[in-house]
């Protein structure tokens, strides 16, 4: 996800779309471990999504 489209997000839809990208994190990084995953650039893709969103919440927590 890029910044842009994060930012249009309430704070509760943000919440939401980490711990999805969390459970995604976890299902790519089990694919990893038995060898089944095929796209290895996805996994840091998500890690950089969660990144993001949670910069943004903390911006808007520390704008508060």
């Amino acid at each position: 996800m890029k910044v842009k489209d994060i930012r249009e997000l309430t704070t509760t839809e943000m919440i939401a779309k980490e711990k999805e990208f969390r459970e995604e994190l976890f299902n790519l990084r089990f694919q990893l471990a038995t060898g089944q995953l095929e796209n290895t650039a996805r996994v840091s893709e998500v890690r950089k999504s969660i990144a993001r969103i949670k910069t943004v919440l903390r911006e808007q927590e520390a704008a508060k």
